[in-house]
């Protein structure tokens, strides 16, 4: 199977164009391209595919195998890889893309030539939870929004309670400090391979949730953690960053219609929620690492 591997600041997938390849189980196939000790090394696989709708299809898995509907930073790449492998015209910088959380639209920001950055129209979000819902896991009460942009998500904000009971766990592991180890002490210091789990499978949760930590810097400004169901920690989640800027609006942190600078581990991204339209944009950088072939 031929494959390129990308990402988006740091959150990296193995990419398949199935206008040429066709994977037979792309389940199997995540779980074995996403090992980074004996397959490939990601965050999960993507297929491109033809579109009846659109310009092509998103199909995205996560590492554990699992089928995800949408993902903020592989629908950027997804822009990228059309564009620079000529799947979509060269005058064409403005695309759309299929994914089962619906067709999103992305502009292209080109420079000599390729894909730099993607600005996509993540659509309008929708709560799922009360604002500062209470959520009890091993004793403990907690405060979370609920937003979904397509997947669900649980943002924590670093106060009260959810200060209190996150307890600081050891230093992060060497692949997050090589990403740089952005984030203030507090939210480098959580533990998330212990605290994740009590979010993502918790009862309240039936088909799981992504879990997003985040430290209000200013009104336009949020750093954040994040922990992908299917996935674990990763350094970086698009539509967790967009949940989350939602969230901070929703709870007094931040404001409609101005650009929110989300820093996460692997880069920032810039999300506006745009109050005409309800349609939350985020803007980030799509790039392009290898290619290679690997035996299933």
């Amino acid at each position: 199977m031929r494959f390129t591997k990308m990402h988006g600041i740091g959150n990296d997938y193995v990419y398949v164009d199935c206008f040429q390849e066709e994977v037979a189980d792309p389940a199997a196939a995540a779980i074995k391209v996403s090992d980074r000790h004996f397959g490939i090394g990601s965050d999960g696989l993507i297929l491109i595919k033809p579109s009846s709708v659109a310009d092509c299809q998103m199909d995205m898995y996560n590492l554990d195998g699992s089928r995800g509907a949408m993902c903020g930073n592989g629908v950027r790449c997804v822009g990228k890889y059309v564009y620079d492998h000529g799947i979509v015209s060269s005058d064409k910088t403005s695309i759309t893309v299929e994914t089962l959380s619906g067709i999103k639209y992305l502009k292209l920001n080109v420079e000599n030539g390729k894909v730099k950055t993607v600005t996509v129209d993540m659509g309008q979000p929708k709560t799922t939870s009360e604002i500062r819902e209470t959520l009890t896991a091993e004793g403990k009460n907690y405060e979370f929004t609920g937003v979904s942009m397509g997947n669900p998500h649980a943002v924590l904000f670093l106060e009260g309670n959810n200060l209190n009971h996150l307890a600081a766990g050891p230093l992060l592991s060497s692949r997050i400090k090589r990403a740089g180890g952005l984030g203030d002490a507090i939210l480098d210091t959580l533990n998330l391979e212990s605290i994740g789990p009590r979010f993502e499978f918790h009862k309240r949760f039936p088909d799981r949730t992504n879990t997003e930590f985040i430290a209000v810097r200013d009104e336009t400004h949020l750093q954040m953690r994040v922990w992908e169901r299917g996935s674990g920690e990763t350094l970086a989640c698009g539509t967790g960053a967009c949940a989350s800027a939602v969230a901070a609006v929703l709870n007094g942190y931040a404001e409609k219609d101005k650009n929110i600078t989300v820093s996460l581990l692997g880069g920032q991204l810039v999300i506006f929620w745009d109050s005409k339209t309800d349609h939350v944009f985020m803007t980030g950088e799509a790039e392009e690492v290898f290619q290679g072939e690997i035996k299933l």
